[in-house]
C-alpha cells in the first residue's frame, strides 16, 4: 500500500509538472488587453447609449440580452486567451455583466424579471467563454487573443444581425453560436418569460465548457478535438429543436 501511494503522489507530480510545462505564458501586449476593454466594455456600453439616443424600431430592452451576453463574450474569451488563466477571463466577465447591468439600470431600464436566473446565466457563460479563451491561449500561444477577437468579432456581428433583421439569418445557423445562446438565457430573464426556456441555452453553455476544459486539460492531445466539436453540434441541435 505504501508504495502502490508513492508512485500515485509521483504519478501525479509528473503529470502535474507536464501540464505547469504547457501552461501559456500572459501576454503582456498593451494591444491586446487594450482589445479587452473594447470588445467587452466599451462597444456594449456605446451601443447601449446609442441605442438610448436613437430613433429605432428595436427596444432597448429586447437588445439588453445580445449587448450583455457579447460584453461577457468579449471580456472573458479575450482576456482568458490573453492572460492564459480560466479564472481572469471568469473574474472580468462578472464585472463586465455587473458594470453592465448598472448603466442599465442608470439609464432607466427596468430591472430582471428573473434575477437569480440571470445570475445563473451570467456566471454559466461567462466560464463558458473563458474556457475557449484559455484553449484559444494553449493552441495558439501569444496570438491565442487574436483569434479570440476574430470569434468574438464574428459571433457578435451575427448576433447583431439578428437583431436588426430577424429574418435574414436562419435559425440553425443561430443555433450554433455560444453567443447566441447566451443571449436567449439573459433574455429570458429579463423579459420575465417562463426560465423553462431558457434551460436548453445553459445546458449548451454548460455541455461546451465541459468539453472545452477537457480539451484544454489534455493539451497537446489533439483527438480530444473531436469530443468538443461533437458536443457542440449537438448541443447546437439541443438550442434548435427547443
Amino acid at each position: 500500500m505504501p508504495r502502490a501511494l508513492d508512485n500515485a503522489a509521483r504519478f501525479n507530480q509528473c503529470y502535474f509538472m507536464k501540464f505547469q510545462l504547457h501552461a501559456p505564458s500572459p501576454v503582456r501586449s498593451p494591444i491586446a488587453w487594450s482589445t479587452v476593454l473594447l470588445a467587452g466594455i466599451a462597444a456594449p456600453v456605446l451601443a447601449m447609449l446609442l441605442l438610448v439616443e436613437a430613433t429605432t424600431p428595436v427596444p432597448l430592452s429586447l437588445v439588453r440580452g445580445p449587448i450583455l451576453a457579447i460584453g461577457l463574450m468579449g471580456t472573458g474569451m479575450i482576456a482568458a486567451a490573453a492572460a492564459g488563466r480560466l479564472w481572469v477571463g471568469v473574474l472580468l466577465a462578472l464585472l463586465t455583466g455587473c458594470a453592465l447591468t448598472l448603466l442599465a439600470s442608470e439609464l432607466g431600464l427596468p430591472p430582471f424579471s428573473h434575477p437569480v436566473l440571470a445570475g445563473v446565466a451570467a456566471v454559466i457563460a461567462s466560464v463558458s467563454f473563458a474556457a475557449r479563451g484559455a484553449l484559444f491561449a494553449r493552441s495558439a500561444s501569444d496570438k491565442g487573443w487574436l483569434v479570440a477577437v476574430l470569434i468574438v468579432a464574428g459571433e457578435a456581428a451575427l448576433v447583431a444581425t439578428a437583431v436588426i433583421q430577424p429574418e435574414f439569418l436562419p435559425n440553425w445557423l443561430l443555433a450554433l453560436l455560444p453567443a447566441q445562446w447566451a443571449s436567449v438565457a439573459i433574455d429570458t430573464a429579463i423579459i420575465g418569460t417562463s426560465g423553462h426556456a431558457a434551460i436548453p441555452a445553459l445546458i449548451a453553455l454548460v455541455g461546451t465548457a465541459l468539453a472545452t476544459l477537457v480539451v484544454v486539460w489534455l493539451w497537446p492531445r489533439r483527438w480530444t478535438y473531436l469530443i468538443m466539436f461533437s458536443s457542440w453540434l449537438g448541443l447546437s441541435a439541443l438550442v434548435y429543436n427547443s
